[in-house]
């Protein structure tokens, strides 16, 4: 759906499918995933503030849309994850590239609020990731004390670098989506897990859970675009 809602916005800027500039704009696009929207059209278009900005628009209503038409299905396993974290007394951020808009739209079409303790966009600090603000303000607010004592975990570069960069203890990269575990760890990541599901015993050391079979997983196609750093009480 984001890659989507990028190809949308950058066709509004003359780049069309089957053309070079469109290849290399979803090269660029897929490199950057997990950064701010602004900051990726940026970059394709340093030399036109003005084209930037109004693909970054183009990119806002494109995804609206999107989650209009279609709705939001979450990643398989994220919420039994989440409820058993919150069971644990893990105190939960979500981290995101979009905007702040755009989260609570995602955050209102999966009917999570209550699920979290947090969420935070690239408009609550002064940059997005790979830079550390987002992770350093999911600490503050959380109440974190020790910073090896929280974990960020997500499925892009960007995301693990911001992690990484504000002295998370845990980096985990999840394997279902976004970058590869090569990239991921390039990055930084210290641990890989291959679903979301596994997050609760990956925090707690235990082995994670037996695969779930194919059988009532939820499609892949909408899955929320949320990385979610989970501060650990110890």
């Amino acid at each position: 759906m984001i890659e989507r809602a990028f190809a949308e916005a950058c066709a509004t800027q003359g780049i069309v499918p089957g053309t070079a500039d469109y290849a290399h704009c979803m090269v660029a696009v897929h490199q950057s995933l997990g950064q701010p929207a602004v900051d990726v059209f940026r970059g394709l278009f340093p030399d036109s503030p003005g084209r930037a900005e109004a693909a970054a628009l183009s990119f806002e209503r494109s995804f609206r849309a999107a989650v209009d038409r279609t709705g939001l299905s979450p990643v398989p396993g994220a919420e039994e994850a989440i409820t058993e974290l919150r069971r644990r007394g893990v105190r939960i951020c979500v981290i995101s590239g979009l905007s702040r808009r755009l989260v609570g739209v995602v955050l209102d079409t999966l009917d999570w609020w209550r699920r979290v303790d947090l969420a935070l966009s690239p408009e609550d600090v002064p940059r997005g990731c790979p830079w550390p603000d987002l992770m350093l303000a999911a600490m503050l607010r959380l109440g974190v004390e020790d910073v090896t004592e929280a974990a960020y975990v997500g499925s892009t570069a960007s995301g693990i670098m911001c992690g990484k960069r504000a002295g998370a203890g845990m980096l985990a990269g999840v394997l279902t989506g976004g970058h590869t575990r090569d990239r991921l760890r390039s990055a930084g990541a210290t641990h890989f897990i291959s679903e979301i599901a596994e997050l609760p015993a990956l925090l707690a050391g235990e082995d994670p859970p037996p695969k779930r079979g194919a059988a009532g997983r939820v499609p892949p196609q909408a899955n929320a675009p949320c990385d979610a750093p989970a501060p650990r009480v110890p």
